[in-house]
C-alpha cells in the first residue's frame, strides 16, 4: 500500500478539463453501469460546528474504488484554517486489500466538487453568458469560478460574502487569476438579479435566494447544502424554476435542496445529472429558461478522482 501527501497530489492533478471530463463520466456510470454507492455516513460535533462525512461507490467493471472520509469544521477559520479536511483510501475491487491513501486534506473532494459543478453548467447554464454571481468567498467559490471558466466564457463577476474583509480579498484573488470585472455586491439579491449564472457556495441554513429574484435564462448551481440542516434556496425556487437537477435525487431529498419542497410535481419531474450526461434526458431546452442544480456531493465522483489521481501518481 502506498501513501500520498497532499503535496505530492498537487503535483499530479489539477483543475483542468480532463478533470470536469472524468467527473461526468463518473454522472453517466450511475444511470449507464452497476454501481453501489450507500448512503451518506454523517457524523456531527456540533460543540465545534463540525460534520464528518463518509462516502463511497463501486462502479462493476472498475479494478479499484475509493472510500472517502471528509470533514467540515466551519469554525476553523477563527483557528487560521481551512474548514475542509479529509482523506481518501483507495482499494481493490478484486480483493478489497488498499492501494493507496491518499492524504489529500480535502484537496481532492474541492477538485471533484468544482467539477461538478462544471458539468452543470456545461449542460444547463445558457451558451453565452455575460455576468455570473457568486454567493460565498470559500474555497468553493474560488474553485466553482474556475471551473466554470473551463465550459463558459464570461467577463464580468459579482460576489456577496458575509464578512467584508474576506470578500475583499476573494475580490482581489479573481481580479488577479481571472483578469476580469469582479464586483463586490451588498446582498444576495443583488447577485441573483444581475447574473447569468449563479453560485451557492455556503454552508447557510436559511434560505438566500428567494424566487422573486428569478429572471428568464437564469441557471442556478446550489452545492452548499448537504446536511439535514443546510438550505440556499426558497422552496418556491425550485417551483419557479423551469428545469430542476440534482446528482442523486434520493440524496437531494435527503440532505439537498429538494428536503424543503413539498411539492411533488418539482419532486416528480426532478432529473438526476446523469440522465443529462448519459443523453437520455435533455438539460436546458432553450434560452429562456430558468434551471438549477443542486449538488449534494456523490461517492462515484471520489471513486472517479481517486482513479484518476492515483493513476497519473502511479506514472
Amino acid at each position: 500500500m502506498k501513501l500520498f501527501t497532499k503535496e505530492e497530489i498537487e503535483k499530479v492533478i489539477r483543475l483542468d478539463s480532463e478533470v470536469v471530463d472524468v467527473v461526468e463520466e463518473a454522472f453517466k456510470d450511475l444511470v449507464q453501469k452497476q454501481v453501489q454507492m450507500p448512503p451518506i455516513m454523517r457524523i456531527d460535533v456540533p460543540e465545534f460546528n463540525g460534520e464528518v462525512d463518509i462516502k463511497s461507490a463501486y462502479v462493476a467493471g472498475y479494478d479499484s474504488f475509493a472510500v472517502k472520509l471528509s470533514s467540515g469544521f466551519f469554525d476553523n477559520h477563527k483557528r487560521g484554517l481551512p474548514s475542509a479536511s479529509g482523506m481518501m483510501l483507495l482499494l481493490s475491487s478484486e480483493t478489497g486489500i488498499p492501494k493507496a491513501v491518499l492524504a489529500d486534506n480535502g484537496f481532492l473532494t474541492e477538485l471533484r466538487t468544482a467539477a461538478a459543478g462544471a458539468v452543470a453548467a456545461r449542460h444547463l447554464a445558457r451558451e453565452n453568458i455575460k455576468t455570473i454571481g457568486v454567493i460565498g468567498t470559500g474555497a468553493q467559490a474560488r474553485l466553482q469560478v474556475k471551473a466554470l471558466k473551463l465550459v463558459r466564457d464570461f467577463d464580468e463577476m459579482l460576489v456577496y460574502g458575509r464578512t467584508p474583509e474576506k470578500t475583499a480579498q476573494y475580490q482581489q484573488e479573481m481580479l488577479q487569476e481571472l483578469g476580469i470585472s469582479v464586483e463586490i455586491v451588498s446582498n444576495p439579491e443583488g447577485v441573483v438579479t444581475e447574473s447569468d449564472v449563479v453560485i451557492t457556495t455556503t454552508p447557510s441554513t436559511e434560505p438566500l435566494i428567494k424566487a422573486e429574484w428569478l429572471h428568464p435564462g437564469l441557471h442556478i448551481t446550489a452545492m452548499g447544502s448537504d446536511a439535514e440542516h443546510k438550505q440556499e434556496l426558497e422552496s418556491s425556487v425550485l417551483e419557479e424554476a423551469d428545469c430542476v437537477v440534482c446528482d442523486v435525487k434520493a440524496q437531494s431529498l435527503r440532505l439537498g435542496e429538494m428536503r424543503s419542497c413539498n411539492n411533488q410535481r418539482v419532486i416528480d419531474e426532478a432529473i438526476e445529472l446523469g440522465e443529462i450526461t448519459a443523453g437520455n434526458k435533455q438539460g436546458r431546452k432553450n434560452e429562456s429558461q430558468i434551471t438549477l442544480c443542486d449538488l449534494t456531493g456523490t461517492g462515484v465522483q471520489d471513486t472517479a478522482i481517486a482513479r484518476l489521481a492515483y493513476d497519473r501518481l502511479i506514472k
